[in-house]
């Protein structure tokens, strides 16, 4: 089999000031690994996520043994969200599509891996028709149809429906002080054993109501501190700030399993049982943490425009579904959200046993392997 090779894609400038290196900003590039498959250059798949660095993702050997060369795309922000922009990410993606295209491959396809299927879905829905002319903060989205080569189908699994998803149903409603890590309501804590598991109907009514006016509470503050800035007239006055947002990991369904069931365990994908998902909950890196005002509303606001289901609705291309059914972070009703929206162009593949990443499963590897190529060489 040929072996794996480096890519090196030169992309157009984004915001001034998006990186501290002074050479990506003057000249961006993005960086890719991939590899052929041996034989005719039938297809080619990009697995791409918003900022994980899937240059060694597990199923670019896989593919390209199966007859699909496949390439592990890093966007711009690959390693660091904090300033990262959907927007400019679907742009990145579309200098990989053309990068594939100019190697020979006609029918390529977006793997879209956990959050890469949100990105994916958004990709081609402004392929197939770009309507977004200004940022969500006004500036100039600098996109053109020429960006963004519309590909032949997407292939997702451990498909979140998208980061302003996760953000609505993960934020702590317990948290009271939003500059405090510390400061806790102990009637809405998911971790306090008091409150369960199991939950409540009323305390999951509560919990669920007070998750919604914390995120609607952040995403008021972030327009009106952005409205703050941009009124500032004075020459080199501020345009976007970073700011904290505490404890991002607290969804009842991580711990009660009788919520929205499947094959998983409790706890979270990145610790198991209550002690684990709480640790992530109160982790200094982890979900949203970090973020710039523009970030924020690109990728974690009720305004994003980077929803999965909804910009997949909005696509005509078909659509292969590798539901994962031990995963700890996607749950039937998120299988359900993309099967509603991809209508009769979807086909659903479940993965028993699955966990999101596959750790330590190389038999399910070899299924969605299989899954993938089979359906990616019968478009």
């Amino acid at each position: 089999m040929p072996e794996l090779q480096l890519a090196v894609i030169d992309v157009k400038p984004g915001a001034a000031m998006e990186s501290q290196s002074g050479l990506q900003l003057l000249r961006p590039r993005i960086y890719g690994a991939w590899r052929e498959a041996a034989g005719p250059k039938r297809a080619a798949a990009i697995v791409m996520h918003p900022a994980s660095n899937f240059m060694g993702h597990y199923l670019i050997a896989p593919l390209a043994e199966r007859g699909v060369a496949c390439m592990g795309l890093n966007s711009r922000y690959a390693g660091n969200d904090t300033l990262l922009l959907m927007e400019r990410v679907i742009q990145d993606l579309g200098a990989g599509v053309q990068f594939l295209r100019a190697q020979g491959y006609d029918k390529v396809v977006l793997v879209g891996n956990s959050g890469g299927a949100a990105l994916s879905a958004f990709y081609q829905a402004q392929a197939e028709l770009l309507d977004i002319d200004t940022m969500l903060d006004g500036d100039p989205a600098n996109l053109s149809p020429a960006d963004l080569p519309p590909v032949q189908g997407l292939a997702l699994c451990a498909a979140h429906e998208g980061r302003s998803t996760l953000m609505r149903h993960w934020i702590d409603p317990s948290l009271t002080d939003e500059r405090d890590v510390l400061s806790v309501d102990p009637a809405l804590d998911m971790y306090d054993a008091r409150n369960g598991p199991p939950y409540a109907h009323d305390f999951l009514e509560r919990f669920r109501h007070a998750q919604q006016r914390r995120y609607e509470r952040v995403d008021a503050w972030v327009g009106e501190r952005l409205r703050q800035l941009r009124a500032q007239t004075a020459p080199g006055s501020p345009r976007d700030e970073v700011f904290v947002v505490h404890r991002t990991h607290a969804d009842p369904r991580f711990l009660d399993l009788s919520l929205d069931p499947n094959d998983r365990e409790a706890g979270s994908v990145w610790g198991s049982g209550p002690a684990g998902a709480r640790g992530v909950n109160y982790a200094a890196s982890q979900m949203g943490r970090i973020t710039s005002l523009t970030g924020w509303l690109s990728q974690w606001s009720p305004r994003s425009r980077a929803d999965g289901p909804s910009n997949l609705a909005r696509t005509s291309v078909p659509v292969l579904l590798c539901t994962h059914t031990a995963d700890p972070s996607t749950f039937p009703s998120t299988r359900d959200a993309w099967l509603r929206a991809g209508g009769d162009r979807i086909r659903n593949v479940d993965i028993q046993g699955g966990n999101h990443y596959l750790a330590g499963q190389p038999g399910h590897v070899r299924e969605v392997a299989d899954a993938m190529a089979d359906w990616i060489l019968r478009l």
